[in-house]
């Protein structure tokens, strides 16, 4: 248990059976069954005999494994359906429509996307039908529907200028669903009497369903008014385009109609379901530990705010661990999850996981113990790389002299994780998982 080279092993398996408990296919087996004509989900019944077609929309990186589970849940009684997806997330269906787009930013093909389910859901789903909505992390980018008078380059500057500035995804989405036309509730007011059942993947903390895909089916709670004071609060609003702050303003003064809210009748007939979450990663990732022999807890699958001072409070838990015993003794497994965020002020690569074990390296030379901290999307991206993640231990900062004196403090000061870890051979690349859960924080003593 002492040997680092066990340490790496292990927190590959304990990493593995997390991704495979939130494998999006057998997340919507779990929670939508058939028995003939019965069709249960999240708790309620359908009787297909009551619908004329039974339709397919959906979005995300999980999107196309989503689908084919539903396919082989309904068969034949599927009509159809449109699906959005990541660049090489795509898998063969046999009665569902698979096309790619981009993200993390949105491009021409996502607005394509977003005109074609518009369409889908204004002229082939009649208001006896049945439909279910996928969604799943990277909707909100891969289904790009520029309200009117903004522009998909306002959306990207918009959205550059948010993620720079530290942007939660809850502040990120409020003002998104503002400048589209399909985010916010606006699918929903699309597809209209039709029955609809949204079947999500959380990506989100919290689980909340008007900020999973920026809730594309669900009542909004935001308003134009809470997007402009998140532009104020995160000095943000001379960084934007005009196009969106004159937007942003006029629906605040009453000019442009606000998202819809609860009790719109656009709601009365949609049910909403969550079939993955961090937490049931964080629980599988625990499960997995114990098996391996280690004492396991997870911290939270809520974790939030600056990656940096994430990376400072886990391991101040690390060193309880080692020190005392606290809150499990040695061997142990310390799991949290959930989406930090970076405030970037360099020029270099990566993302919030690479950035987070970054801000571990110095700390895992001091500890008197086999230690190792790992962390990765559970999406298998972490920013703007091919890397889900990395992996660092005691030995990390000394590797890092080898290379440089100043490799770390270089790294850590022009945001270039990738480049570090990459240096030190620990990246985490799994390619596309096809699911989407935030992140997943794993850290040992052994």
């Amino acid at each position: 248990m002492n040997a680092p080279g066990r340490l790496r092993t292990d927190a590959g398996r304990i990493w593995t059976a997390a991704l495979r408990a939130v494998d999006p296919g057998a997340a919507v087996r779990r929670h939508v069954r058939r028995r003939k004509n019965a069709l249960l989900a999240g708790g309620r019944i359908y009787d297909l005999d009551r619908f004329g077609n039974v339709w397919a929309l959906g979005a995300g990186k999980a999107a196309a494994p989503m689908g084919k589970a539903l396919e082989t849940i309904l068969g034949g009684r599927l009509a159809g359906g449109l699906l959005v997806t990541k660049y090489g997330h795509g898998i063969g269906l046999k009665r569902l429509e698979t096309v790619e787009a981009g993200h993390p930013l949105p491009d021409s093909n996502s607005v394509a996307a977003a005109q074609r389910m518009a369409a889908f859901a204004g002229d082939r789903v009649a208001p006896g039908d049945l439909v279910f909505c996928l969604l799943s992390g990277g909707a909100s980018s891969l289904l790009a529907s520029p309200a009117e008078g903004i522009a998909l380059g306002d959306k990207i500057r918009c959205t550059q200028a948010l993620l720079r500035a530290g942007a939660s995804i809850r502040e990120l989405n409020a003002v998104r669903k503002h400048l589209s036309a399909l985010k916010g509730g606006g699918l929903a007011r699309r597809l209209h009497p039709a029955t609809v059942v949204s079947v999500a993947l959380s990506d989100v903390v919290g689980d909340d369903p008007s900020t999973i895909a920026s809730g594309p089916t669900v009542p909004d709670p935001t308003t134009f008014s809470d997007c402009l004071e998140i532009l104020r609060r995160l000095s943000v609003a001379d960084s934007v385009p005009g196009a969106v702050t004159r937007r942003l303003r006029r629906g605040a003064a009453g000019e442009i109609a606000e998202t819809p809210k609860a009790g719109d009748p656009a709601f009365r007939a949609a049910a909403f379901l969550v079939a993955g979450s961090n937490a049931e990663a964080c629980r599988a990732a625990a499960a997995a530990a114990r098996r391996l022999g280690y004492h396991a807890t997870v911290l939270t699958s809520r974790l939030e705010g600056d990656t940096a001072a994430a990376a400072r409070f886990h391991m101040s838990v690390l060193e309880e661990v080692v020190s005392h015993g606290r809150p499990v003794r040695r061997p142990a497994c310390v799991l949290s999850g959930g989406e930090t965020t970076v405030r970037v002020a360099g020029g270099g690569r990566g993302g919030r996981n690479q950035e987070f074990v970054m801000h571990c390296v110095r700390h895992l030379a001091e500890l008197p113990a086999p230690c190792l901290v790992a962390s990765l999307g559970t999406d298998g991206t972490d920013g703007p790389t091919d890397a889900a993640g990395a992996v660092a231990d005691n030995a990390s900062l000394a590797r890092s002299l080898a290379i440089g004196a100043a490799f770390l403090e270089r790294s850590i000061e022009d945001n270039d994780s990738y480049a570090f870890f990459k240096g030190l051979g620990d990246l985490i690349v799994t390619g596309p998982t096809r699911t989407n859960v935030m992140d997943l924080h794993i850290l040992l003593a052994g």
